[in-house]
């Protein structure tokens, strides 16, 4: 296997270089801001059967039209790139054709609430660079983490008491507690800035006072807004508990290749239920709807028997039966007898 390798290398090395002139009928038309060769020229007829001969044929085709594109960016104007020594770099032009892309431009990012401070402001970020001089230890140190400049333990053996604070107070676990009230601090900032982005509509504004039912729905919205959904995402303090996630109805699919039998009769089944004229008949839910309409029905009689009741018990303010609340025509005569007084008329 190797000696063929070593004899297929031996005769391309002997057979003669192609010329870089190649001639066309009609000419390539060219976007070097896109290194893009068109080529017009109708392709020369190939058998479908010859295999190799096909092959050979469009690599030759590419290798004339590549060849055509080099000559023409060895005509743009270059220059050397780091230097004198540097590569030979070509400057191409601006592109003609404008392709298509895979997907959409991405959306630029909302700023920050320091991003917008600082543009009121006029405060232009510069960089820093990472070592500076540390005055006493004498020699250059990192601006920030292991043996930092001025973050050296040993320095803080003994803290000064301020002036007014309590001489009880423990000052190493108080700056420790400063400190991760910053990082929390910093941490809630953060995940509002993100909350800001994700809800346009609902962002927190850099100005103005926010509810707290609105920074905490800024803050779930954000904190789920990860790749884990807020799983390994570590709670703020004196965050409330996450509520529990509803669990909805998960569906489920029949696989692809499986019991064909069952996918057959079921397809059956489908095809009998749409064919007949009767649509089909649900026995349990018919039986249930009779059973409500028997108890609407019966619940609607005695509702008239109770009021038909309730007709008959009532009395006249009167405390007869008759229309002026007497006894009938016997109880108006004797009224009629007396006077106004109870007297018996004459």
């Amino acid at each position: 296997m190797a000696a063929l390798c070593v004899e297929e290398l031996l005769a391309r090395a002997e057979e003669p270089h192609r010329s870089v002139a190649v001639e066309k009928e009609l000419e390539l038309e060219f976007d070097l801001g896109n290194l893009l060769a068109l080529d017009r020229n109708v392709p020369p007829s190939m058998p479908r059967a010859a295999g190799a001969q096909r092959e050979s044929r469009l690599r030759s085709l590419a290798r004339d039209n590549t060849q055509l594109l080099v000559a023409q960016l060895w005509g743009l104007p270059a220059g050397r790139a780091e230097g004198a020594t540097g590569p030979l770099v070509a400057q191409l032009p601006e592109p003609s054709y404008r392709l298509p892309r895979e997907k959409p431009l991405p959306r630029p990012r909302p700023p920050t609430r320091w991003e917008q401070f600082a543009r009121l402001k006029g405060i232009r970020r510069r960089k820093r660079t990472s070592l500076v001089w540390d005055e006493a230890a004498k020699q250059w140190r990192r601006r920030w983490g292991y043996e930092r400049a001025g973050g050296d333990p040993a320095r803080d053996w003994l803290i000064e008491v301020p002036a007014g604070a309590d001489p009880n107070e423990d000052q190493f676990a108080k700056r420790l507690r400063e400190k991760r009230e910053k990082v929390a601090r910093n941490e809630f900032n953060r995940l509002r800035n993100i909350a800001r982005g994700a809800l346009p509509g609902r962002g927190l504004h850099p100005t103005g006072h926010q509810s707290r039912a609105e920074l905490g729905r800024a803050t779930q919205v954000a904190r789920v807004s990860t790749a884990s959904l807020g799983r390994f995402q570590p709670r703020l303090p004196k965050e409330p508990p996450a509520p529990p996630p509803r669990g909805g109805k998960k569906r489920h699919f029949e696989p692809l290749l499986g019991d064909l039998a069952a996918e057959r009769s079921r397809q059956l089944e489908l095809l009998r239920g749409l064919g007949s004229k009767k649509p089909p008949l649900d026995l349990t839910r018919a039986v249930n709807k009779q059973l409500r309409e028997e108890d609407a029905q019966a619940a609607a009689g005695k509702g008239k028997k109770r009021g038909q009741r309730g007709k008959r018990g009532r009395q006249r303010p009167g405390g007869g039966k008759g229309p002026a609340g007497g006894k009938g025509k016997k109880g108006g005569a004797r009224r009629q007898q007396r006077g106004p007084a109870g007297r018996k008329r004459n």
